[in-house]
């Protein structure tokens, strides 16, 4: 059995992991708030634009665009994002796991791969492929649009100059503070929306834009327009979904904790009593033997 002394130093030990992990745990909630808002706030956004992209490419000749042309696929990018901390549960490794699950599927079908690390546990957990194309670390932390469209740049250059024949962004979805799912969504190239019969009606309900300049010029614009909302948003939900699931890790840890400690400090009195009992056979033995 252990001494009072090593149960003792494990009990101080436990306890100050569990202030630590609880204040982490607040940490993030509150970090947690202001990502969520952010979010929240950019979907609007992002809904609206991937309306009017619809819209526009809906009806328009898309040969004449670079980032829509369909070519068959040997080349394949995978934009990875992740946090570049760690302390957050499997939220990453999920990420991760998603990413070799498609690499392996591509290496399969015959297709070269590589990849963009966007976050440094990306980096660290993918570099061992020998795939990664480039990287983009020490971002997650305070990223802005600018980061964003740096890296749509970097991946539209690719499959324009005819590197790269698709391009799927994989990262966490955030879906409430307990669920934060890794999804893919397709990047490039870009696909204009079919429309049936539902849809027609429904923009004939609405009516018939008109638009100045031509689609073809506006088209032209926004499409890297387009792919920056793409990579930022997926940025955001990364962002809101690192913090709830290092919430959620820290409070099990936390409680972890208190289970810890109240183990230890059941075998530190099974401990004492031993001790005590021990001490007490002594005495009694001892009196026993001068009456003797």
């Amino acid at each position: 059995m252990p001494s009072l002394k090593d149960v003792q130093d494990k009990i101080v030990g436990v306890k100050k992991t569990s202030q630590i992990t609880s204040a982490m745990n607040m940490v993030a909630s509150a970090k947690l708030r202001g990502a969520q808002e952010k979010m929240e706030n950019f979907e609007p956004y992002a809904n609206k634009f991937n309306e009017t992209m619809s819209t526009l490419s809906g009806g328009g000749n898309t040969d004449q665009f670079p980032l829509m042309e369909v070519r068959d696929v040997k080349n394949v990018e995978l934009v990875v994002i992740t946090s570049d901390r760690g302390l957050c549960g499997s939220f990453n490794s999920n990420i991760i796991q998603l990413a070799e699950k498609k690499i392996r599927e591509y290496e399969a079908e015959g297709k070269n791969i590589s990849i963009v690390c966007v976050g440094k546990k990306a980096f660290q957990l993918l570099k061992k492929t020998g795939n990664v194309r480039a990287q983009f670390t020490d971002i997650m932390s305070d990223f802005q649009m600018f980061n964003a469209r740096e890296i749509a740049q970097d991946v539209a250059t690719q499959f324009t100059n005819g590197e790269t024949d698709k391009v799927e962004v994989i990262y966490g979805h955030f879906q409430s503070v307990a669920i934060q799912k890794p999804v893919v969504q397709d990047m490039l190239p870009i696909t204009p929306s079919e429309t049936d019969g539902e849809s027609e009606t429904e923009t004939q309900a609405v009516g018939d834009y008109i638009y100045e300049p031509s689609t073809e010029e506006i088209m032209d614009v926004m499409q890297p327009l387009y792919l920056n909302v793409i990579i930022y948003n997926a940025m955001l939900q990364v962002g809101a979904s690192e913090h709830a699931a290092r919430m959620t890790a820290m409070d099990n840890a936390t409680n972890a904790c208190k289970d810890i400690v109240s183990d230890l400090t059941l075998v530190y009195n099974k401990a004492r009593q031993a001790a005590v009992t021990g001490e007490l056979m002594d005495i009694v033995g001892g009196a026993e033997a001068l009456k003797g």
